[in-house]
């Protein structure tokens, strides 16, 4: 069985969640910058990002 299954915004969500509770808070910005895209609500998306500080760690197309 998987660790993760990335298949919505609320699993990359719990994913940054876990990862920030075991000290990666690197990769837990990097999941919840990938759950804040997801989000349909620009409002969410942005209380996403708050529960995650930090500066955009996502590549540029």
């Amino acid at each position: 069985m998987p660790l993760f299954c990335f298949n919505t915004a609320a699993d990359y969500l719990e994913a940054a969640r876990q990862m920030a509770d075991t000290g990666r808070p690197t990769l837990a910005r990097l999941l919840a910058e990938e759950a804040a895209e997801r989000m349909s609500d620009a409002a969410e998306a942005a209380r996403i990002l708050t529960e995650f500080p930090g500066s955009s760690l996502g590549q540029e197309d």
